[in-house]
Order: structure tokens, then sequence, then C-alpha cells
């Protein structure tokens, strides 16, 4: 009996709450275990014998050298990013930018010089006297275009204050019996010139839109074009200044890579600007066939909308207006179209 009182309390297992097993108390154990054994005594020399809560079973459980319990590692699953590719993606970046600055420097190199007088440029003789007649002649469309708004706005007002006359002779006429009739000539004299007035603002809107889409839309396309083609024109120059400096060098085993990459650099702006150098002759030529046919057409509509009017033939004017499929708006207007289409 007193030898199964210290096996009962050392074989003690404490329970949780819910009935398992606390691993807690047989890890402490282990570790008192351990502090327990005499100097000299190593764990696996020691034998401890355990017993159940009812005395009845018993084991042996021979301990090796205490090591401490590794943690487990979990195992997770999931797409596996590879640290290359952020890598490679900041290599691209930096490979962009490394290439941009030293176009962009190649380019600037080549406008100062040019400004300097000191490099030399490629000039299309044929091409560039086309886009500057273009330039200039879109500086002129734009003057006409202000004189015939400042037109429009003009007869608008115009028409306003006849429109206002021929309702004030109107009412007159009914007020002033003696004056009755010189008061109704002079109503229906406004009202008509109002009319007719209306009529021809209609055409001058017209002509109006149509130049402003010429300007500003079809001219301005063509122009976005030709910065491009200039632009290429800049870049192959640098390339091709650069190209001439390198061959004028000593040819080695250092020199010789530069001089290959350098020509491949060249042919490939060269093939860049023949092709914009074909698209600006391309979009000159198209622009100048519809902007005859456009300032043809609306040009004849103008001279015979201005002609009827101050001739005060109202059927000429209106005919003129069907001929070229001109829509008037109602009556009555606060604002010429021109300013409302801006």
């Amino acid at each position: 009996m007193d030898q199964d009182s210290p096996r009962s309390s050392a074989a003690e297992i404490p329970v949780t709450s819910n009935g398992d097993f606390d691993e807690t108390g047989e890890h402490n154990f282990n570790m008192d275990l351990k502090l327990s054994v005499p100097i000299g005594l190593g764990l696996s020399e020691t034998h401890m014998t355990s017993h159940s809560f009812d005395g009845t079973n018993e084991g042996i459980v021979e301990a090796g050298p205490f090591q401490a319990e590794r943690p487990r590692m979990q195992q997770r699953s999931g797409p596996v990013v590879l640290a290359e590719e952020p890598r490679n993606a900041a290599i691209e970046k930096l490979e962009l930018v490394r290439k941009w600055s030293l176009n962009t420097y190649k380019c600037t190199r080549q406008i100062l010089s040019e400004k300097l007088g000191r490099g030399s440029r490629t000039v299309d003789l044929e091409l560039e006297a086309q886009i500057e007649i273009l330039r200039d002649n879109k500086k002129k469309y734009e003057h006409v275009l202000k004189l015939a708004q400042t037109l429009s706005s003009q007869l608008y007002q115009m028409v306003q204050t006849q429109r206002q006359m021929g309702d004030a002779f109107a009412d007159l006429s009914l007020k002033s019996l003696e004056l009755h009739e010189e008061f109704g000539y002079n109503a229906d004299t406004q009202k008509l010139l109002a009319k007719n007035g209306e009529t021809l603002l209609g055409a001058i809107n017209f002509f109006i839109s149509s130049v402003n889409t010429l300007v500003n839309k079809t001219i301005e396309d063509t122009l976005i074009t030709v910065k491009q083609y200039e632009t290429a024109r800049i870049e192959y120059d640098a390339y091709r200044t650069d190209l001439e400096e390198l061959n004028l060098g000593p040819r080695d085993a250092i020199t010789m890579p530069k001089i290959e990459q350098s020509q491949q650099m060249f042919q490939i702006h060269k093939e860049k600007y023949d092709k914009m150098r074909g698209d600006v002759s391309v979009k000159l030529k198209f622009l100048e066939e519809n902007k005859v046919k456009v300032l043809h057409n609306q040009l004849v509509l103008f001279h015979n909308a201005i002609a009827a009017y101050f001739a005060g033939n109202q059927k000429q004017l209106e005919q003129t207006l069907k001929q070229f499929h001109v829509k008037l708006k109602t009556p009555g207007v606060d604002a010429p179209s021109w300013l409302e289409e801006q």
C-alpha cells in the first residue's frame, strides 16, 4: 500500500471539462521528470511505470534523450508565385525607361544642333511646300470663319430688331386710325425683311458649320499626322547622325557591336519615317480633293443667298436653300445655330 500511493499520484492524467485529456499536464510531467533525474543518469537509462485509473493495467515506456517538440509545418495549397515574375516586370520597366531616355536625348540633341546650324536635316522639298501651304490656308480659313460668325451675329440682331419693329408698327396701325395704312405697310415690310433675314441667316449658319468642320476637324486631323511625320523625321536624323559618327571612329571589337546596334536602330527609324511620309502624302491628296468639293458648294450657296436677299428676291432665296438642302430652324430662336454647335 505504501508503494501504490506515489505511483498513483505520478500517473494521474488531468481531464478537461469535456472529458478530453489535457496534454499540457503530460508535457509538464515530462519536464519535471527530466529535472528530477539525478546527474549522471540519462533519460535513455530510465524506465517509467504508469498505471491506469483503476491500477490494474501496467506498462513500461522507454524514454530516449529529451528533445524539444518541433513545430509542424502546415502545407498550404494555392498558386505558387515565383519571385522572378515581379523582378522581370521591374527589369522590363527599367529597360523601357532607359530606351525612352536615350531616344529623348538623341532627339533633343538633333533639334538643338539643327537650330544652331551645326546639324543636317532630311528635307522633302515638295512635301514640305505642301505642308506649308496647308498651314497658311488653315489660318486664312479661320479668319474667314470668324468674319462669317460676326456677320451671322450682326444679322441675327438686325432680324430681331426688324421683327420687333414690325410688331410695333402693327400695334400702332390698330390704334391710329388716321395712319392705319401707313403703319400697316411698314409693319408688313419689316416682317418680310425679318423673314428673309432668317432665311439668309440659315444659309450663313450652314456655311459656317461646313467651313468649321473642314478647318477644325478635317485639316486638323491632317496636321496631327504631319506632326507625327515631323517627329519621325527628327528620330530618323538623330539615329542617322549617330551612325555616321560611329562610322567615322575606329572599328575594333568594342565599337563593332555598337555600330551594328546603331545600324539596326537607324533602319527601324528609316522605315518609320518612310511610312509616315507616305501617310502624309496620301492625306494631303485626299484633303485637297475634299476641300475643293466642300468649298465649291459652300461658296456658291453663300453667293446666291446674299445676292437673292439684297435683291429682294424671296423666291430665289428660298430656292437656293432647297438646292443645297438647308433646313431652317423655327423662327424666334434665341441665338444663331453656329453658337449652339460650339
